[in-house]
């Protein structure tokens, strides 16, 4: 090829007339590549010229309106935001004409919100104890001025305090022993971190409590890990529910789901042993939902304070609620459900096994659960450490429900109806005076070893973890006789059987050289075990034992 006709690139196309185009490139490449002239690469030129020519312009990159732009424009972050950012890239909206009006929409998303909502004077509240001594007096003292501010949190329809009430928390939040009939709401604070915490009687068909009360020691589990040695498996229907709600779908609510399946806890949770009155063996276990309900509550009071700062700033963090019309509202009402479910079958577990391991047949069951919330069309009662005992609150006994006082005192079944007085509800046991510390203070000058042998006298009481504590002895607890007499004063319900105390398991001071604390050589503590989240401790001022 001559270099006459040799191809100059740039400079022949634009001697030919050809205005700079992103189309250059691909005629100098192609003229390269074949080795083309200059006449061949002018009919090249001609060719892509005429193609990019009939070619649509690309559209110019607009930029996206985002949440950084209304930020910018000085807006608070709010869920306005994602609404309007929507509207914005439905009507093809510029920059500048999206920003002009955000106020407005701002400003309509505010008068769409629900108004805040005040405190009420306060409602009525039944008051069903009395007091007998100085420490009682002290005590219905501030379980009644509590409740006096509770009552004026904006959902609350009526309210009742049980015989056993005391104490659990700050002032104006609901005391153990306490009733609240909400419209339209959840309060997670007033079932309490103890989700479904419960009572199960299982009477078997035979006389020998210490054979019962060893294989339930050896059976059993207390402290706040969960167990590693496999016994029991979750339902797979169970865990189906689990994983299909929202608020239990998580990894370590499912784990601890699994591994405190037949176990109990700590504190004032038992497993009991007594007999009823034609002499059979009945066992009676008290315990809650574990790691599975306390992280439940913990997602519970945190949606709930959400809704609380924009609902009702006034009302006391403690007893913020969660609407039952939202979704949170309707996926926490089922996790409750799904939560008890896996609470009945923690106690089926157990009793099933020492009936089992002892080949016994099973006579007779009752269950019950005295921490949860019971639903009547829109009104929700919640009850903290009371007995449901109306019909509509039963959906799966025999109408006979189970009171436990403390390890040397027969646990009592009741039965009654609801009325102006009880609100549906009865005691769920012979409640704290004292917190566990003041208890022990009183105590000094003797050993644990001689407190324990004075107030077990004729029964027997073992500790899980070998270590006396003394604040779950009978003298740490309300006196029984008196709670029963308020019970029968302001006709809350009737005794129709008792269960006579032969022995019980619980955990022990939990403290001190527990077994589940001890480093295992060959066992890897996170994988094998399971530690419960801190969450709101009730036992300090629990009822029952």
């Amino acid at each position: 090829m001559s270099a006459k006709n040799a191809f100059k690139g740039v400079q022949d196309l634009l001697e030919a007339g050809y205005e700079k185009a992103p189309w250059f490139h691909d005629v100098i490449r192609t003229a390269n590549k074949q080795r083309m002239n200059r006449e061949q690469a002018l009919r090249v030129a001609a060719r892509f010229h005429a193609e990019y020519e009939v070619r649509p312009p690309a559209e110019p990159e607009v930029e996206r309106f985002s949440a950084r732009d209304l930020v910018m424009a000085g807006h608070e972050p709010a869920p306005w935001f994602d609404g309007y950012i929507a509207e914005v890239e439905r009507r093809g909206l510029s920059m500048s004409q999206a920003l002009k009006h955000a106020p407005a929409a701002r400003q309509a998303w505010l008068d769409a919100q629900p108004k805040t909502i005040s405190l009420q004077e306060g409602v009525p509240i039944q008051v069903n104890m009395t007091a007998e001594d100085e420490f009682e007096r002290q005590n219905m003292e501030l379980v009644v001025d509590s409740f006096r501010e509770l009552a004026r949190t904006p959902t609350v329809l009526a309210g009742a305090i049980m015989p056993d009430a005391c104490m659990a928390g700050s002032r104006g939040s609901i005391t153990v022993g306490g009733v609240i009939g909400a419209k339209g709401a959840i309060h997670p604070g007033m079932h309490s971190a103890d989700v479904c915490c419960s009572m199960f009687v299982t009477v078997l068909d035979t006389s020998d409590a210490d054979r019962v009360l060893d294989a339930a020691a050896g059976i059993t589990h207390f402290g706040p890990t969960g167990r590693t040695d496999g016994r029991f498996t979750l339902p797979r229907d169970l865990e189906a529910r689990f994983r299909a709600n929202p608020l239990l779908d998580d990894g370590r609510i499912l784990r601890a789901a699994t591994v405190q399946l037949g176990s109990q806890g700590d504190g004032n949770h038992f497993f009991y042993v007594g007999r009823m009155a034609d002499d059979r063996v009945a066992i009676v276990t008290h315990h809650g939902s574990r790691g599975v309900g306390g992280m439940l509550y913990k997602k519970g009071m945190r949606i709930a304070e959400d809704f609380r700062e924009r609902l009702s700033p006034e009302t006391l963090k403690a007893n913020a609620w969660i609407p039952i019309e939202s979704k949170e509202g309707e996926a926490y009402w089922e996790a409750l459900q799904i939560t008890r479910a896996w609470t009945k079958e923690n106690h089926r577990v157990l009793h099933d096994a020492v009936a089992d391991e002892l080949g016994l047949q099973i006579d007779r069951r009752l269950w019950n659960e005295h921490n949860f919330v019971f639903r009547e069309d829109d009104v929700f009662w919640h009850a903290k450490g009371a007995t449901p005992i109306h019909n509509a609150f039963l959906p799966d006994t025999e109408g006979v429900q189970i009171v436990p006082m403390n390890m040397a005192q027969p646990i009592l079944l009741v039965s009654g109806e609801r009325t102006a007085t009880n609100l549906g509800f009865a005691p769920h046991g012979a409640g704290r005076n004292l917190s566990r510390t003041q208890h022990k203070r009183l105590k000094a000058g003797k050993t644990d070893a001689e407190i324990f042998a004075e107030e077990t006298a004729g029964i027997d009481a073992r500790f899980f973890c070998n270590r006396i504590d003394i604040s779950e002895l009978p003298s740490a607890y309300k006196d029984a006789d008196s709670v029963q007499r308020d019970m029968e004063r302001f006709g809350l319900c009737r005794v129709v059987e008792r269960i006579q105390p032969y022995g019980c398991v619980m955990a022990g001071d939990i403290e001190l050289e527990a077994p589940w604390r001890k480093k295992r050589p060959e066992v890897n503590d996170r994988e094998e075990t399971y530690d419960e989240p801190e969450v709101e401790e009730d036992e300090d001022a629990a009822p029952g034992f």
